[in-house]
């Protein structure tokens, strides 16, 4: 039933993108034959036409078959389907190009980029479509693929939770086999357990599975070899959930190290492009903050030595990335003796202020000349607020994952700062703020933390 359903549904999609490849290839002809840019060689031959179509017709549905895009992928997300569709149209149209030009003498290379655009756009926006109405149709129980998960502990319970979680993807779990004979008989999560994982053989011929997921502990995995021996008699799918991600921390996950699969428990989340892409926007808005607030910078520079003696600006050893210090800039808003017993952090009501410090710290001006630390290097726009190395190592001793912070630049403005914690509030809760930003991170949530801040993120009843 199953085979015969997916047989049709990628028939479906074979079918829409022949339609949406046709009407394409018209809408380019139309673009550039029959729009304002000028003609030169006149219209092509009806035959040529013709040809050009069969060609499209022909490598795009096999581009896309060698692009895996009939294949089933429930996991695909629909991002990942479009930037597929990209891939595979840039493919081949080069390879239209590479035939065109060795088989014939003049075609337009407009009419080609024309084409290439239109197919994309129309050929991802059609699968789209297909995708959102398949995944309503799994989401009220039809084409269903049956899961059975050898695993009854914790790990097996988040395989279970994961696929309920995400019935658009059309998996069922139909039960679960145990490694403890005494949970033979009881549910999982609402799943009962079918058997012993000795009984695989058993369940198997007696249950339609189309997939086997392998949710073992680590302590267990001496049962997966002769499991594995068992499975690999049968066709059905078979997959692994690896107990190591319990100590995957921070942009963890399966990498490939020439060839070979590489577990990552903690890696870096800003590397190649995305870190060039973040500094380039650091630097451009840096640039334009310190222009927008050099009068301001100015007024406070004044009021900052009309009311104290000792120097306008503060720099304090903070930390930063990979655990690197750098010395933070700020307006003072301290007497020059505030620290002569040792660091103490800010208090409301601190005595140690200045006449304008309390002003200047409530409305965050005294973090004006951090744009400067931006520019050379030492900070970004936004990420963790830095801390003072004197207090780290006690954060670290009272914190886990405290140190992935350090993992990117520290910044002028967070997530969390934008979340109303600052000050005295909750060190556990930043942390958990400044984890979400780093795992969720993108130029588009930099630019929305930037706009609140700008908004009044920085005026928060915390901040002294």
């Amino acid at each position: 039933m199953f085979n015969r359903f997916q047989r049709f549904y990628t028939s479906i999609k074979v079918a829409a993108d022949v339609v949406m490849l046709t009407l394409a290839f018209a809408l380019a002809y139309v673009s550039r034959f029959e729009g304002p840019i000028p003609v030169f060689y006149g219209l092509p031959a009806v035959e040529e036409t013709l040809l050009s179509l069969a060609t499209v017709l022909i490598v795009f549905p096999v581009t896309y078959r060698q692009a895996r895009l009939y294949a089933t992928n429930r996991a695909r997300t629909h991002i990942g389907e479009v930037f597929e569709v990209f891939k595979a149209t840039i493919m081949a149209t080069l390879i239209v190009v590479a035939l065109t030009y060795f088989t014939r003498e003049r075609y337009s290379r407009l009419m080609l980029a024309f084409f290439a655009g239109y197919s994309f756009v129309g050929v991802s926006a059609v699968r789209l479509v297909l995708r959102a109405v398949l995944n309503e149709v799994r989401r009220r129980g039809f084409n269903l693929k049956s899961i059975l998960v050898i695993g009854a502990g914790e790990l097996g319970q988040r395989v279970i939770e994961t696929v309920e979680g995400h019935k658009e993807l059309g998996f069922r779990v139909e039960g679960v086999l145990t490694l403890r004979p005494e949970k033979v008989g009881l549910q999982v999560q609402g799943v009962p357990v079918v058997g012993h994982i000795k009984d695989v053989d058993a369940v198997l011929d007696a249950r339609p599975v189309d997939q086997v997921i392998i949710a073992v502990p680590l302590e267990e995995q001496a049962a997966v070899k002769p499991l594995m021996e068992q499975l690999a008699l049968r066709t059905v799918d078979v997959k692994v959930v690896p107990d190591l991600y319990q100590y995957v921390t921070l942009y963890g996950g399966l990498e490939e190290f020439g060839g070979l699969p590489i577990i990552s428990l903690q890696g870096d989340p800003m590397t190649g492009w995305n870190m060039v892409a973040k500094r380039v926007f650091d630097i451009l808005f840096a640039l334009v903050a310190i222009a927008v607030s050099a009068p301001i910078m100015l007024a406070v520079a004044l009021a900052v030595r009309l009311t104290s003696r000792g120097p306008l600006l503060y720099a304090q050893e903070r930390m930063g990335m990979d655990g690197e210090t750098f010395h933070i800039l700020k307006f003072r808003t301290m007497r020059v003796d505030a620290e002569v017993t040792g660091a103490m952090m800010a208090s409301k009501d601190d005595p140690r202020r200045t006449p304008i410090g309390t002003f200047l710290r409530k409305y965050s001006l005294d973090e004006l000349p951090q744009f400067f630390n931006v520019l050379m290097g030492d900070m970004s726009l936004v990420g963790p607020r830095p801390e003072r190395p004197v207090f780290i190592e006690e954060f670290k001793k009272q914190i886990p994952r405290y140190h992935l912070r350090h993992k990117v630049k520290a910044g002028i403005t967070g997530w969390a700062q934008i979340n109303g914690l600052r000050g005295q509030t909750s060190i556990q809760k930043r942390i958990e703020y400044d984890l979400y930003y780093i795992e969720n991170w993108s130029l588009l949530m930099d630019l929305k933390i930037l706009i609140r801040t700008a908004l009044g993120g920085f005026l928060s009843k915390n901040a002294y």
